[in-house]
């Protein structure tokens, strides 16, 4: 029987005197005290692992532990004695466990809690019904269960490049030489346009170099002919049980009797580690650039997977920036192991979409720098342009492609001590041109992602002491808000663009999200809140009345439903091969949908008219 350092006290024991499970009867519990395994987990450590929580119930049984949501934020602190898991005590979106110092602990498996749910009422009580608990883990979500996301997923989204073909006379020696080049380790053998077998790196060595074989011989010899393959449009559970059940590595993808590429049981391994939690993970350990790259590539697997997973526009965005802040401080961290330590105190900023953690797959970058006021441009100069251009020019390789407008820390202007950052926002809020409103709309925006917070603190509040009841500034930042309309006509049906590329679509990122965004920036500037985020903001407008909960709420909605759509939308785009916009086709959604879509531009028109009229109104 198990014991704890420092506790003597028998599992029987324990057991007996928990407030649940000794409402167990006593060979019950006799049972458990002899097979239950009690574990170990240090500090940090995941006490589930890989497995989602609902597969099991645990108990506490020494310890502290944190329950975790998607974007790996503590929703409950849980000490000695508690029981989480198997749909235990209704907290929605919890999808891990975390050690927090050393932990003792073990787990039942979920098949025996439920057992005990029917024979007893008062544990059916405790321990919840099973299903309505706590919600399931998304597929795709960090902690979610990976074969789900492998039956959301399609093949086609796991095929990685062109299919590499050569004719079934083709030497050995040069097939060898082929997949060496192109750093494969299959090859398709095809004979007029059509599948005839495969060859791969296993081939290579059991069935030439093993055998003595010569190399000249044509690869008919060693190749498997008519292999199993998996239709493109199959989910990827279709391929990894395949894969499984005959003992292979390498499936040939068709579309019809057309080659549309192979996959690899390494490619639905990596299937697996598209969770956040796994990905940022996964960052910190890169020693180079390139290293970042190649889980930079992954997130677009991971925004298709939590839209399958019909994940939230909100969460989907605050998961997608996680790995943006990853991929940046870790740069930083390079920079730095490369230039040496700074020289004064820094902090580098994220503006615009990452600063209010409402990044898609597809993102450019906007970022600053504040430097402490020790700062000299002659002495210190030279390192924060190098670790600037450094970092920007990795983001830029990973995908985050440089500003069109060059706001970037790269650029002289947007990497200046604090003092001046102060003076920059002073001149903008005391004569609000366009030019400065559009500054102010971007880098008031903004979140400390590495370095000394507290520089951007300071300027925050500067900020937010100028604009608070600064009638003339908001006055003019309503009138910027208010340039960008929802697609309305006349009598209100949804009105798509006339003409030219995109003839036909809404914009829902410019004419539906950005609206709300512009409208909360408002409130927080209006409020002195210092909430970032959309979603908080309206919050906040709403706790300290600028909106009433009606309109808070309304507004909401109408955003989460429109950033929904949106994902959506580049995700269709992402699974049919092509390049993800903001354009959409209302002949796409459904005729419900249609309405929808309708009413949250209704709702986000209404609200800019009533912004407007309370402007008018000088109400601020």
């Amino acid at each position: 029987m198990d014991h704890l350092e420092g506790n003597t006290t028998p599992l029987a024991a324990l057991l007996e005197a928990h407030r649940v499970l000794g409402l167990l009867p006593p060979a019950a519990r006799d049972t458990l005290a002899q097979t239950l395994k009690v574990q170990l987990a240090d500090d940090g450590e995941r006490l589930a692992g890989d497995q989602p929580l609902a597969s099991a119930l645990y108990w506490l049984i020494e310890g502290e532990c944190a329950l975790l949501d998607a974007a790996g934020d503590t929703v409950l602190l849980l000490r000695a004695g508690e029981l989480f898991g198997a749909n235990h005590g209704g907290a929605t979106g919890v999808l891990a466990a975390q050690a927090r110092g050393k932990v003792r602990f073990t787990g039942i498996d979920a098949a025996t809690v439920q057992g005990w749910r029917e024979d007893s009422p008062a544990l059916a009580y405790l321990l919840g019904n099973g299903s309505s608990g706590t919600r399931a883990p998304d597929p795709g979500l960090p902690g979610g269960d990976p074969a789900l996301n492998l039956m959301s997923t399609p093949v086609r989204a796991l095929i990685r490049r062109e299919p590499i073909t050569l004719a079934p006379e083709t030497s050995i020696r040069d097939a060898a030489r082929i997949m060496s080049e192109q750093r494969v380790s299959s090859v398709l053998i095809v004979e007029q346009g059509l599948l005839f077998g495969l060859i791969t790196d296993r081939d290579l060595r059991n069935r030439v170099i093993a055998a003595g074989l010569d190399t000249a011989r044509p690869i008919a010899d060693i190749a498997t002919l008519a292999p199993m393959s998996v239709d493109l449009r199959a989910p990827a559970f279709d391929a990894l049980l395949l894969m499984a059940r005959h003992a292979i590595h390498h499936v040939p993808v068709l579309d019809g009797q057309q080659i549309a590429g192979m996959i690899t049981a390494t490619d639905l391994t990596e299937q697996h580690s598209t969770s956040a939690v796994y990905l940022a993970g996964d960052i910190y350990k890169q020693p180079s650039i390139e290293g970042l790259q190649n889980a930079a590539g992954k997130i677009g697997r991971l925004q298709r997977s939590l839209a399958a997973a019909q994940a939230s526009a909100d969460n989907t965005g605050r998961i997608i920036t996680t790995i943006t802040d990853a991929i940046t401080t870790r740069l930083l961290q390079l920079g730095e192991a490369r230039l040496g330590p700074p020289p004064v105190d820094y902090v580098w900023v994220a503006a615009g979409s990452q600063a209010r953690s409402e990044q898609t797959a597809r993102s450019d970058q906007d970022n600053c720098m504040v430097i402490d006021d020790a700062y000299d441009e002659a002495t210190h100069g030279a390192y924060f342009k190098a670790l600037a251009t450094f970092v920007c020019d990795g983001l830029n390789a990973c995908g985050y492609v440089y500003c069109p407008g060059e706001m970037m820390a790269m650029t002289d202007q947007w990497r200046q001590p604090r003092r001046r950052w102060i003076e920059y926002f002073t001149e903008w809020t005391s004569q609000p041109d366009p030019t400065a409103l559009m500054l102010t709309c971007v880098f008031f925006d903004m979140r400390a992602i590495h370095g000394n917070s507290e520089l951007l603190s300071a300027v925050r509040r500067h900020v937010l002491q100028r604009t608070r009841g600064n009638t003339i500034f908001l006055a003019h930042l309503v009138g910027n808000a208010l340039l960008r309309e929802p697609p309305l006509g006349m009598f209100k049906g949804i009105a798509t663009v006339r003409s030219g590329e995109h003839k036909g679509t809404v914009d829902l990122k410019h004419h539906g999200v950005v609206p709300v965004v512009d409208m909360a920036r408002v409130y927080a500037l209006a409020g002195g809140d210092e909430d970032v985020n959309t979603q908080d903001r309206l919050r906040a407008a709403n706790a300290n009345g600028a909106l009433n909960e009606k309109n808070a709420r309304d507004l909401q909605d109408a955003l989460e439903f429109l950033a929904f759509l949106r994902l959506q939308h580049q995700t269709r785009q992402m699974n049919a091969g092509l390049v993800p916009d903001n354009h959409l086709r209302p002949e796409e959604l459904s005729n419900f949908e249609q309405t929808q879509l309708k009413d949250a531009f209704v709702v986000v028109q209404s609200m800019q008219k009533a912004l407007g009229h309370r402007y008018q109104a000088g109400r601020f």
